[in-house]
């Protein structure tokens, strides 16, 4: 049993990871896993991204994965529609032989998409994840790309666990969910990978049982309700403000980074309200964008800087759907953080990672003359942390909020507070230490109230890898630059955590997600599984519902416009078993009601205008009485920094009926301009945000 429960946790992570070459079960895979690892193997390095390569856990086989599933013995199979001439046979997908296959049926009749298959197991489990292995006769037709995953206790009602798009190759695909007691799945498919026709197929189809337990209730601490399944590791994240969709990416491969930079990153676009994932693959501005420095500019549009091409520029326009170059940075970078500042400029610093080592200064970008400024007044010295790899990672991911006129405020990684000037040539103020806070790289920073500059920062660990991480948490409390802030130490988070992800909610509350106890790049070692939820009223954290899958190096979360959170990615290493392809989504607590139902929700009628300046007003109104209101700025993420995002609670100004009027903050340092969520709560429970632009 325990080497069941090893397996379960280990190819749960597999979502498209080439299993051991050796084995004839995946003969004839032609993936972008498998090209990666031999440009890994010829870079004459014994390492990745700094990381000895003999320690990055490798793939199990396909058939060590098969054997650990449900037996298939008694099992049977309904499809939609099998190709009974060749014999490619619906029973060919649960029948322990890899080498034949289900196949739709394409002669003598053309039998269109969507298709589907359901397997009945005979008796109830509690499921935790499935596997789907395409056809391995070395022929692409067929491979499943967007699908929907479902299940049910008795055949007739059935709950979507997984929806998404699985990557165009012949690996084995994994998806893990909320464990969930079902007798029936039922697997429904809504394209071909590679669009080469209306056909589906699979050589098998694997259930498996949950490594953990039954999901807990919902009550207090929430639940993670759908995974999202993408085709590439989601290693950066952001809003699209004009469209209410979700844009990841990865590099210049799905699963992989490194290597000489590439002109190319591979994207994939979450469409809520469809529940589709489409992919792209972006070539035109000749920048692979991982190891980026990310935000979003005054117009919403995603700013992604350096990275694995160190010195480009690249932003993507929603409105457009287009990526464009933009001007190169003056100092070549790769894992920078950067920043809005309030007069809708972008500051960044740090990052030695690409570009060179060392001398990663301040330098500032105008999104409106599209030009980079060194700021001579900005020197990175100040923020570096003491790690043990050197600069290489000491001045990584720092910790940036844009404040009032122009200045930036660093609160982390490293222990050593700075303000940034960002105007003219610029400006450097030290202002002393994070209370008795260590260095505390890939740990999170989150201005979770605006108004009164105050930012949670919890986690992270001494040195960016092999180095155990804190449960440490602290309030900080900015006021005008360049004073020094007050720095509370409050209680610790139950939990160690490193690599982790922090997001902020419409009622103030902060959701600290994954994470694990040593930060090993690669690794799902130590992960932390049980999620903590802070509570700014108390200063308190408590343990909310637990995720199925880890979240570690390379993880994300984002705030979803609806006030769900999507936690996804980790990994990104090629033919290793940490790649993560997916996303699972959180319901907060506040979508419950006491007994576990989902509660009403208030509903935004109108918003009065679509944009307002700093000091402006704008009125909603909601069809019910609320008694709570706030805005929380639409965001990036990438290696655990959002700079973009907090939130401002809201205060009518005036209220007539179930319309309020309020006043936007008149210092563009705490109402950043760009594209914020507007939220309205009664009884706590919050409506889907609409939209606002401040200007």
């Amino acid at each position: 049993m325990l080497r069941l429960l090893a397996l379960v946790l280990t190819f749960s992570s597999l979502s498209h990871a080439k299993p051991i070459s050796a084995e004839a079960a995946n003969a004839g895979a032609a993936s972008n896993s498998a090209s990666t690892q031999g440009q890994l193997a010829t870079e004459g390095t014994t390492t990745y991204d700094g990381v000895e390569l003999a320690s990055i856990p490798a793939a199990p086989a396909v058939s060590e994965v098969i054997a650990a599933a449900i037996s298939q013995a008694g099992w049977t199979i309904v499809v939609d529609s099998q190709n009974t001439a060749t014999g490619n046979l619906g029973t060919n997908a649960i029948d322990g032989n890899t080498s034949t296959f289900w196949h739709s049926e394409y002669q003598p009749v053309l039998v269109p998409l969507p298709h589907n298959a359901t397997i009945d197991m005979k008796t109830a489990s509690l499921v935790g994840s499935i596997t789907y292995l395409p056809r391995q006769d070395g022929q692409a037709n067929g491979r499943i790309g967007e699908h929907i995953i479902q299940l049910s206790p008795d055949g007739v009602t059935y709950t979507t666990v997984a929806i998404g798009t699985w990557i165009d190759d012949a690996t084995l695909k994994t998806t893990t969910f909320t464990p969930f007691t079902a007798r029936y799945v039922r697997i429904q498919a809504l394209s071909e990978a590679g669009n080469r026709g209306p056909w589906s197929s699979a050589a098998e189809i694997n259930v498996y049982t949950a490594a953990g337990a039954a999901a807990p209730s919902p009550v207090g601490k929430g639940a993670w309700v759908l995974t999202v399944d993408f085709p590439l590791v989601p290693v950066s994240i952001a809003h699209e403000w004009s469209t209410g969709q979700i844009l990841a990416w990865s590099s210049y491969t799905p699963s992989s980074f490194g290597g000489s930079p590439g002109t190319t990153t591979y994207t994939a676009t979450y469409n809520p309200a469809t529940q589709l994932v489409t992919q792209a693959i972006i070539t035109n501005v000749d920048h692979d964008m991982f190891c980026e420095g990310l935000s979003l500019d005054f117009n919403g549009r995603i700013i992604a800087t350096g990275g694995n091409t160190d010195a480009a520029t690249s932003s993507y326009d929603p409105t457009a759907n287009d990526w464009t170059a933009e001007a190169n940075l003056n100092i070549p970078r790769g894992y920078q953080a950067q920043a809005t500042t309030s007069n809708g400029n972008l500051f960044t610093i740090g990052a030695s990672w690409s570009g060179g080592q060392g001398g990663k200064n301040g330098e500032l970008y105008n999104p409106t003359a599209n030009t980079w400024t060194e700021l001579a007044g900005c020197p990175v010295a100040p923020m570096l942390t003491a790690d043990a790899q050197g600069v290489y990672r000491a001045d990584n991911h720092g910790w940036l909020f844009g404040w009032s006129s122009g200045y930036v405020f660093q609160g982390g990684p490293s222990k050593a507070m700075n303000w940034y000037l960002s105007t003219e040539t610029g400006g450097q103020t030290g202002v002393g230490n994070r209370a008795s806070d260590t260095d505390s790289m890939c740990g999170n920073a989150v201005m979770f109230d605006a108004v009164a500059g105050k930012i949670l920062t919890v986690g992270g660990s001494p040195d960016y890898q092999d180095s155990n991480s804190t449960a440490n948490a602290h309030i900080i409390t900015i006021g005008t630059p360049p004073a020094t802030p007050t720095v509370q130490t409050i209680g610790s988070m139950a939990y160690a955590r490193a690599f982790a992800n922090s997001v902020v909610l419409p009622d103030g509350t902060v959701l600290v997600v994954g994470g694990q106890i040593s930060a090993v790049p690669f690794s799902d070692a130590t992960s932390q599984y049980t999620p903590e939820l802070f509570n700014p009223a108390t200063n308190t954290f408590t343990q909310v519902a637990p995720i199925s899958i880890p979240r570690n190096y390379h993880s994300v979360a984002i705030l979803l416009f609806d006030g769900t959170v999507g936690n996804g990615g980790g990994g990104l290493c090629g033919t290793c078993a940490t790649n993560h392809f997916d996303m699972q989504i959180w319901n907060p607590p506040y979508l419950y009601t006491t007994s576990g139902a989902l509660a009403t929700r208030p509903i935004i009628n109108s918003i009065s205008v679509a944009s307002v300046a700093n000091g402006g007003t704008f009125s909603i109104t909601t069809n019910v009485a609320c008694t709570a209101f706030s805005m929380i700025r639409m965001s990036s993420t990438t290696h655990t920094v959002n700079t973009d995002q907090r939130r401002i609670a809201l205060t009518p100004t005036s209220t007539a009926g179930t319309t309020y009027t309020f006043t936007v903050p008149t210092d563009p340092g705490v109402a950043l301009p760009g594209h914020w969520m507007v939220w309205a709560l009664a009884g706590g429970v919050p409506s889907v945000s609409m939209q606002l632009q401040v200007t």
